[in-house]
């Protein structure tokens, strides 16, 4: 099975710039929950922690697709390498105002400054593995894949390492990891030019306005977002429910196996030749996916929610990789970088409004009320996955020419 693996790893420069990709974005799954660890600590609040947490995911949210939408024009190190230093400099901030119990308003500031540089760095490896493998969509398939693995692991033992940094060190320890990945792989990752794909002024025809325009783009990311209030309903729903059954310890454990899951299932899709068109496999899992997010709400037990989050985890790494590829064939390959990083933070969005909610419904019905919010989103995902099918599969054949010539 890890045959297909190495082989794509081989190539001229793919480990070290996979290797400085998934350093550089461990910040991901660690500075939202570092923040808010920090902040209820030294202030005592969750509801500012929750907001100062909201104003770096809002200015990542913001400032990403801004961020790419420079690197496709000016190239990667041009842009990033400052983007990086500013982020760091808002991390720098953050942590020595929260451990100074400075005026909230400069914590959101620090907060917002960290958010706005910290750059889409899953979608700048995914656009070298792009040029690298262009001619080799098979090899491309396991490339995606691999990355996707990749983030699963960032996503399942960032959080925990935070965590035990700024309940065992101190309360500042889980900013201060994230902070120096961030920069030695960010600096790393850039420093490696000669696997960077080349800037594409705006001169050019092609590159002119925005991705979103890009027919199935705007169905794709709608997709997204659903699958993003998925993961944010689930993680408070899980808590809740932990919590309401005297196990509040273990909900980080059963949402592992959420993680779990889809890291098999992102390791045994990429080494197997992707059969059939690629439109019609990401509506297969978006239609998985949204069947096994139902079980959620008629589970009572956390070993069983604990099964069914396995077994559904299995759907979600194939079809991010699937959608992930999708907009390599939707848009044009000298706006890759922003086409990707709209998927990134469509599921970010997906996340917050997934999260406030559930948490507004389990104010008021419990943890059940919860996971109601979870199949809502899932049932979201199962009607724009069928309804733009058709659109998906008639774009991704053209692009799929279009790559051809």
């Amino acid at each position: 099975m890890l045959s297909p693996y190495r082989d794509v790893l081989a190539r001229p420069g793919a480990a070290r710039f996979s290797a400085a990709g998934v350093l550089a974005r461990m910040p991901m799954s660690m500075v939202g929950i570092g923040t808010v660890l920090m902040v209820q600590a030294v202030y005592g609040s969750y509801a500012l922690a929750g907001q100062v947490s909201g104003a770096y995911v809002v200015a990542q949210a913001v400032c990403s697709p801004i961020l790419a939408n420079l690197v496709d024009r000016f190239g990667q190190p041009r842009v990033m390498r400052p983007a990086v230093v500013v982020s760091a400099v808002g991390l720098v901030g953050l942590v020595g105002g929260g451990m100074l119990a400075v005026a909230p308003v400069w914590l959101f500031l620090a907060a917002a400054v960290t958010g706005a540089g910290m750059g889409p760095f899953g979608a700048l490896v995914r656009a070298r593995w792009t040029l690298l493998l262009s001619t080799e969509p098979g090899r491309l398939h396991t490339a995606y894949s691999w990355e996707s693995a990749l983030d699963e692991v960032v996503f399942i033992i960032g959080p925990v390492i935070t965590t035990v940094l700024a309940t065992s060190v101190n309360p500042a320890a889980g900013l201060v990891l994230p902070g120096v990945a961030m920069v030695v792989g960010g600096l790393w990752f850039l420093s490696q030019r000669r696997t960077a794909p080349p800037p594409a002024p705006r001169s050019q025809p092609r590159t002119r306005g925005t991705v979103l325009r890009a027919p199935g783009m705007v169905a794709l990311l709608v997709v997204f977002v659903a699958i993003g209030a998925i993961f944010g309903a689930t993680d408070v729903a899980t808590v809740a429910l932990a919590t309401e059954q005297g196990h509040k310890a273990l909900a980080g454990v059963i949402l592992g196996a959420f993680g779990v899951g889809s890291l098999l299932a992102g390791l045994v899709y990429g080494a197997r030749p992707r059969n059939g068109p690629l439109a019609r496999s990401f509506v297969i899992g978006a239609v998985l996916l949204a069947l096994g997010i139902s079980s959620f709400v008629l589970v009572t037990t956390l070993p069983a929610l604990a099964v069914a989050m396995l077994v559904t985890g299995l759907t979600i790494a194939p079809t991010i990789i699937n959608g992930n590829a999708l907009v390599s064939l939707l848009v044009p390959a000298t706006r890759l970088t922003e086409g990707l990083t709209f998927l990134g933070t469509s599921i970010g969005v997906g996340v917050s409004v997934g999260s406030a909610v559930g948490g507004a419904m389990i104010d008021a019905h419990g943890a059940r009320g919860g996971f109601l919010v979870t199949v809502a989103a899932g049932v979201i995902v199962l009607a724009s996955a069928l309804l733009s099918a058709p659109t998906l599969k008639l774009r991704a054949a053209q692009g799929a020419a279009d790559r051809a010539l």
